[in-house]
């Protein structure tokens, strides 16, 4: 799969990710294919863990919303995200099934977001996260979490300890590995 991690601290935001791509047991590394698993949408940037499918797709829509693609907050978030269910739905044929017993139509997506206003996770069922200090989605990420945990509260800036828990992540994960994209933004004054 892959590490993909935010962190807030010090007024800067940073995203980060490996970008190694994975099917079953075969790996295309970056030696083969430039995998960029970042991309920006207005003045967020947006990461996903999941199947290679969803990143053309998810890049298209979400760049194509224009002023409906809002990222600024937990509800903004939200409400974009329920709207490109609908979109994944009608116009890419999305699987909405996990298990019978689910209680709504999963997007299957993971995401990060990361943007002046903050850091923000989205889960399959449109959950939203609206995150302190830091968090990593992918295999790698229980690795990157316990590196940012331990470098968060020492003099490290938001980059610094982005590229640590990713860091972490091509360590100790197979599915995982370098070159590494780092983004950062500095904080609205809230």
């Amino acid at each position: 799969m892959t590490t993909c991690v935010v962190v807030k601290k010090n007024n800067e935001v940073a995203i980060a990710s490996d970008s190694l791509v994975t099917f079953g047991d075969t790996r295309l590394s970056h030696a083969y294919e430039i995998n960029e698993k970042i991309f920006q949408v207005c003045d967020s940037w947006v990461t996903l863990a999941g199947t290679a499918a969803h990143f053309p797709v998810m890049r298209k829509l979400l760049t194509q919303m224009g002023e409906e693609c809002k990222l600024g907050s937990r509800e903004e978030v939200f409400e974009t995200f329920s709207r490109v269910h609908e979109i994944l739905k009608d116009k890419y044929f999305l699987n909405t099934k996990e298990d019978e017993d689910d209680p709504y139509e999963s997007s299957q997506i993971t995401a990060l977001i990361a943007n002046p206003q903050g850091i923000f996770g989205v889960y399959s069922y449109r959950e939203v996260f609206s995150f302190d200090r830091f968090w990593g989605i992918g295999s790698g990420r229980n690795f990157a979490l316990g590196a940012m945990y331990a470098a968060y509260d020492g003099k490290h800036s938001a980059r610094e300890i982005a590229e640590i828990g990713v860091q972490a992540g091509a360590e100790f994960d197979k599915s995982t590995s370098g070159p590494f994209r780092i983004y950062t933004v500095p904080m609205k004054n809230q």
